[in-house]
């Protein structure tokens, strides 16, 4: 069985180093880069399953990279920001990042992180495989992990599909956050945590309104969200 290849983007010589240790002994490939600009240069010459990218790093910032990454490429991004700095996490969940650690950061957390993202984008939803489903204007192919909107394909991130995919499963029917956050990002929703909150505005605005001018997907307060089934005109 082939092993993962992960690429890990920090100017922290001493922490990516004690992270490829650890993930090479847990079974991945692990390629460093210690700047932005080598990350990126490394994510377009090879393939990779996944990235880890701290936020700051000398010259540009990760931030920066995943903004510029997201503009030719899907690769699922964890990132690594300082603790306390919600507005990093936020921001990079905005520009396309699938979650992220806060530093100081466990080596057994980054693995158990990368299992799961990598577990979802190969299409396995809280241990369910996916099938094709079509509501609405909304039509969402698993075997493609794509995504079609009365016609026209929209660019997801793996942590996107993988959360409309988990709603429309359960179209008319409420789904918790914490539902959503167990079977997409694999762990517990924190009670601070906007994880969700920031993938499901985004999904909001890619796939744009129903035919009556209302959102696809529905806030309940204190209940979670809700992927409405409505007709087109």
């Amino acid at each position: 069985m082939a092993r993962n290849r992960i690429l890990i983007a920090d100017d922290d010589e001493e922490l990516a180093q004690l992270l490829r240790d650890f993930l090479t002994r847990e079974g991945f490939d692990v390629v460093i880069a210690h700047n932005a600009d080598d990350a990126l240069a490394a994510a377009r010459a090879q393939a990779f399953d996944a990235l880890v990218l701290d936020v700051m790093m000398p010259g540009r910032s990760g931030l920066d990279a995943l903004r510029e990454l997201r503009r030719e490429s899907a690769l699922p991004v964890l990132m690594l920001t300082a603790l306390g700095e919600d507005i990093d996490r936020i921001l990079g969940l905005e520009l396309g990042a699938d979650d992220y650690v806060p530093k100081p950061c466990n080596p057994r957390e980054i693995a158990a992180r990368m299992r799961a993202i990598l577990r979802r984008t190969r299409g396995d939803i809280d241990g369910v495989r996916l099938e094709d489903l079509s509501i609405g204007p909304v039509l969402l192919r698993s075997a493609s992990r794509s995504v079609v909107v009365r016609g026209e394909p929209v660019a997801l991130t793996g942590t996107e599909f993988n959360i409309l995919a988990a709603l429309m499963r359960d179209a008319g029917r409420v789904v918790s956050k914490d539902t959503l956050s167990q079977a997409v990002l694999g762990r517990p929703l924190g009670p601070f945590d906007r994880s969700i909150d920031v993938h499901i505005s985004k999904l909001r605005r890619k796939l744009g309104p129903a035919a009556d001018g209302d959102s696809l997907i529905n806030t309940i307060h204190r209940g979670g969200y809700l992927f409405r089934v409505v007709k087109e005109a």
